[in-house]
């Protein structure tokens, strides 16, 4: 777990600012309250307080709840079946987590990772409740194509500014790009739920802007080298286009270049074509200091096994490792799914699964209906995917906008089926 110092006296006046300034937006404009939330969860100014770290998006999420507060009816969209069944698993999964202190012998990360779970929850209802106050299309697919443009444009710089990750190929150092989120196989899951949204909303509303943007992002996935990732955002793709079908060949081959410029980077800076690793899931020789999948794994499994009911407690994990004789070793467990069932046992594990199936089955049937209904289902499954080799939902800046998504294609599920303010081309 990454540690921050406390916050200064110029994050505090961030954090303030944000918050009054998210009340008063959701007070007066519920629509700008959604469009906030999508571009400021990519970025925060950590400070550690007791156990949790304050950042932007929390700062802002807490005061567009309060600007929601004040408006009659606000939480009338969880009346709906689709809303209130996302909401139920997400309960379901903080439930689970809160019950796994029971068991844990550290209990401070427990609370912590209820507190995440809260925050994703909390989230989610903003954004619902937020779009269907003001359900405005347009804007909120702007702020998308707007924030992706630019954590992509973040990434893709530190190819000439240097990254934190690097990865070596015939004895070249390549860096994985990472952005504004914590690491590249993060940037990637950040990715795996955006590269669809985008897609689908390209085809509803087709233009240079989002066709760059589908550019942009393909070609900062290769760069993270994330093979999950790459696992992740092809699933996405193929459940958008088998969906829709029509008109794709365009935004397809905006993406396939991408795909090859980023291939052609690789292969020029290292003098040999890798895109075989995107296939192989074998260890790596770097590992990044955090052990590998196969000892991460074997080592949940020995974990599990000796708590199989409740777990260790959530987030022990990581401070239980040493007892499976994997040293100098602090991490997660590189899985969703293993990490869910090491850390809450059976309870913790089913409620993830659950969550996990919602998430794409309550999409499913009205995927045609919007591009952000088609985005929330293709992302979930995209996204599901990656975390069984990655956890990814760890990082709030991942979880959130994964979240968000889910929020979005909520809220149009939980209106008539006419048809709302459609996007026009940006």
């Amino acid at each position: 777990m990454t540690t921050y110092p406390p916050p200064d006296a110029l994050s505090v006046i961030a954090y303030v600012a944000f918050f009054a300034a998210a009340a008063v937006i959701a007070i007066r404009r519920p629509a700008y309250a959604v469009a906030l939330l999508i571009v400021v969860q990519p970025f925060a100014i950590y400070g550690d307080i007791w156990i949790t770290t304050v950042t932007l998006p929390k700062a802002t999420l807490l005061g567009v709840l309060l600007g929601l507060a004040t408006h009659r009816g606000w939480f009338a969209p969880f009346a709906a079946r689709a809303p209130r069944a996302i909401l139920f698993a997400g309960v379901l999964v903080l439930a689970a987590t809160v019950l796994s202190v029971a068991a844990a012998a550290h209990h401070a990360p427990v609370l912590r990772e209820s507190l995440k779970a809260v925050e994703y929850v909390l989230l989610f209802m903003a954004i619902v409740c937020a779009y269907r106050l003001e359900p405005d299309a347009l804007l909120v697919r702007n702020a998308c194509v707007a924030v992706i443009i630019l954590v992509s444009l973040l990434a893709l710089s530190q190819e000439f500014f240097g990254a934190a990750s690097v990865l070596r190929i015939n004895g070249h150092e390549m860096f994985r790009v990472a952005g504004p989120i914590e690491g590249p196989n993060q940037l990637a899951g950040y990715f795996d739920v955006a590269i669809p949204l985008i897609f689908a909303l390209a085809l509803e509303s087709p233009s240079l802007v989002i066709h760059s943007a589908l550019f942009l992002i393909v070609l900062a996935d290769v760069l993270t080298f994330s093979r999950g990732g790459a696992l992740g955002a092809t699933a996405g793709v193929l459940v958008v286009a088998l969906t829709l079908r029509h008109h794709i060949a365009r935004p397809l081959a905006y993406m396939a270049a991408g795909l090859a410029a980023g291939i052609g980077a690789v292969g020029f800076l290292a003098h040999s074509f890798v895109f075989f690793r995107l296939y192989d899931f074998s260890d790596s020789s770097y590992a990044g200091g955090v052990g590998t999948r196969s000892k991460l794994w074997r080592a949940a499994f020995a974990l599990w096994r000796q708590h199989p009911i409740l777990g260790v407690g959530a987030g022990n994990f990581e401070l239980e490792i040493p007892l499976t004789g994997l040293r100098g070793v602090r991490t997660h467990a590189n899985s969703l799914y293993l990490q869910s069932l090491v850390e809450g046992g059976l309870p913790l594990f089913a409620a993830t699964l659950w969550l996990t199936y919602t998430s794409i089955a309550t999409f499913m049937r009205d995927r045609f209906r919007s591009p952000f209904i088609l985005g929330a289902f293709a992302g979930s499954i995209a996204i599901s995917l990656h975390q069984v080799v990655d956890l990814l939902v760890f990082y709030p800046k991942v979880g959130g906008w994964w979240w968000i998504v889910l929020g979005l294609g909520a809220a149009q599920l939980a209106a008539a089926p006419a048809r709302e303010r459609e996007p026009a081309c940006v």
